[in-house]
């Protein structure tokens, strides 16, 4: 070999040379630069500047009623809370199986087929709406004002109104309610899913889909169209947070939501709920468990609903 050629032999090993050693220069990097943005949105439904919010469609005011919680959560987090609205209740179930949440207020019948279904979730709290409450609400039946039907017997043969397979209040005690009277609910009612509380009550209101139907309590108020016939007192809703969380967070948000009144959040400095609408939803939270819940895992096996099934 001449010298010109082990010259330029030796050049295009050095230039190999370079470019190994810019390429893994380069992978480092990029490696890095990947491990960081996996440590920081590593328990997040998004980033760790972020928290997203979920919450069960009950109403279509159901996002003004949750935002002054949402600005106190920010407030007190210094993240960003974005608001989550499901289409439906087993969309909310399957975000919160996705690991698509970070923090929810699901119904009690929710929380339960979610956790069957693998969401990994914590209860925190649930809200009450007046001093002097302990978590819970009712689920009433309804009907038409002008309505001759008087007890759920009657309900057998009828159009009735549920909200949504996974609705506590709206499906599930009403379910086993029913079947106490001896009426199957799949096959001696026509069925109807309303989708939301609201809607339910509209529906049954009008008395044409519906000849009468199950709502949850605050929405039943605010109509004049039905009446109520009889109601039963369900477990609170509860809010949860996601357990991949990282530790200091959830204990953060058990800080936050665990037990607080509507004047502690506005004294916080969130003006959002100093409003007639927020006071009319929220008064405080009191601490729930998963055992809490117990009731809801015995009416599942009482009614043997699907929903329940994991």
């Amino acid at each position: 070999m001449n010298l010109r050629a082990t010259h330029a032999s030796i050049a295009l090993a050095g230039a190999a040379l370079l470019v190994l050693g810019l390429s893994a220069c380069s992978g480092t990097a990029g490696a890095a630069e990947d491990d960081a943005a996996t440590a920081a949105t590593a328990g997040y439904a998004v980033d760790s500047d972020t928290l997203v919010f979920g919450v069960v469609p009950d109403s279509a005011d159901t996002e003004t009623n949750y935002q002054p919680l949402m600005d106190y959560i920010a407030q007190e987090t210094g993240k960003t809370v974005e608001y989550h609205e499901s289409t439906d209740y087993a969309a909310l179930i399957e975000a919160a199986i996705a690991g698509k949440i970070d923090v929810a207020s699901f119904s009690g019948f929710t929380y339960v087929t979610a956790t069957n279904n693998g969401a990994e979730l914590t209860p925190i709290s649930s809200i009450v709406t007046d001093e002097g409450q302990e978590p819970g609400y009712y689920s009433q039946a309804i009907v038409p004002t002008g309505s001759s039907i008087t007890s759920l017997a009657d309900f057998k043969g009828k159009k009735v109104c549920f909200v949504d397979p996974s609705s506590t209040s709206g499906y599930l005690f009403p379910s086993y309610n029913l079947l106490e009277e001896g009426i199957d609910p799949e096959k001696d009612v026509t069925a109807v899913f309303a989708g939301k509380h609201d809607v339910s009550v509209q529906k049954v209101g009008e008395g044409v889909e519906c000849e009468a139907g199950f709502a949850e309590d605050s929405e039943v108020e605010k109509s004049d169209k039905v009446k109520v016939i009889e109601e039963t007192m369900v477990p609170g809703a509860p809010l949860v947070y996601a357990n991949a969380l990282p530790d200091d967070v959830k204990k953060q948000l058990v800080s936050i939501l665990g037990e607080v009144t509507i004047d502690d959040i506005i004294a916080s400095g969130v003006d959002s709920a100093d409003t007639d609408g927020f006071r009319s939803v929220f008064y405080a939270t009191k601490p729930v468990d998963d055992e809490y819940y117990d009731l809801i895992r015995d009416i599942c096996q009482k009614t043997n609903a699907t929903q329940c099934q994991g």
